[in-house]
């Protein structure tokens, strides 16, 4: 039996999903009340619980041989620091606590690329750079590397059998809540105007990092992280791969770094003021401008770990947003 936590999100559904087409038995652990559609017509046992309620979480682990913990919240203000905190990392405690109660036999645990330390553009980034609980680009980061530590710890001090996964960005179908990446998409689905900022990321498809998230469960080496990424490209070159699916001609503004930093700033009141899900902050920009020269040889050579072309994934995803927008929502993210 695998347990997925966080199984009704974007990256959490897709992997349920993979799991199913492999007729491989899965429990769901969501929260009480949580929107389902994503997983609607799929196969699967639904259990309510939540990672800060660990008799909840002992419950979901009963005769479970893999949890995939997926869990967790995003949020790209640092004012969120203290939620992200304790859903993150006191969370992340608990399921590894429910783990070694119950015998489950591995632990997946997803954590990000962006919990490893950020070095300087030329310095590749790889499995061999330290998570960083002081990263001073965001809470976010910070509490992924507090959560990953846990893992490594219980793993020296526990024997906890667990093996780490970072994903880059990820991009694809079945985006039910609308990631942020996937409503930049849709935005450049159409013939307007475009504002765009200079810089660039590794994107990689939802279904390869779920079946790289089974290749770590099946393959991975106790204690080891795996970074699972996809293709570095620019945001301009991203843009323009989508008007081309799409047969679009538009033209598209492109934000100096200053002004794009004054205007993050503005914009961070205006989603505090009106409490709407941020999308355009400093963190997000600098990101973009960030070092993204990111090395996947580990997950290629001890997991057997191949992404697709990112071609591929943009015109599956495309095809998936024009059949099903009117099945998304906004994200719950904060």
């Amino acid at each position: 039996m695998n347990l997925v936590t966080g199984a009704t999100g974007h990256l959490g559904n897709v992997l349920v999903r993979e799991l199913v087409s492999r007729s491989e038995p899965v429990r769901a652990l969501v929260l009480p009340g949580e929107d389902l559609r994503s997983l609607e017509g799929l196969p699967i046992e639904i259990v309510e619980g939540n990672v800060l309620d660990l008799p909840s979480l002992i419950s979901a682990c009963q005769g479970v041989d893999t949890v995939f913990h997926l869990a967790g919240l995003v949020s790209i203000l640092e004012e969120h620091e203290p939620i992200l905190r304790k859903v993150n990392v006191e969370g992340t405690r608990n399921v590894i606590q429910a783990v070694l109660q119950t015998g489950v036999r591995r632990l997946v645990y997803t954590s990000s690329i962006h919990a490893l330390t950020r070095p300087p553009h030329g310095v590749l980034i790889q499995e061999d750079l330290p998570f960083d609980p002081q990263n001073p680009a965001g809470a976010y980061d910070r509490t992924k590397a507090e959560a990953s530590i846990l893992v490594l710890e219980a793993v020296q001090r526990d024997g906890l059998d667990a093996v780490i996964v970072c994903p880059t960005g990820v991009i694809g179908p079945y985006d039910y809540r609308r990631s942020e990446v996937g409503e930049m998409i849709l935005n450049w689905m159409t013939s307007r105007l475009d504002y765009i900022v200079k810089g660039g990321f590794d994107f990689v498809d939802v279904r390869d990092v779920a079946r790289g998230h089974i290749l770590a469960r099946d393959y991975g080496i106790k204690g080891h992280t795996y970074i699972l990424g996809g293709e570095q490209i620019s945001v301009t070159q991203l843009r323009a791969l989508v008007k081309e699916i799409r047969g679009l001609f538009a033209p598209a503004l492109e934000f100096p770094k200053a002004i794009a930093f004054w205007f993050a700033s503005l914009a961070e009141i205006y989603y505090k003021v009106t409490h709407t899900r941020p999308k355009f902050t400093r963190y997000s920009i600098e990101t973009l401008l960030s070092n993204s020269q990111i090395s996947i040889q580990r997950a290629k050579t001890e997991l057997g770990y191949a992404p697709r072309k990112l071609s591929e994934t943009l015109r599956d995803t495309i095809a998936w947003w024009l059949e099903h927008f009117r099945k998304t929502r906004k994200s719950v993210r904060i």
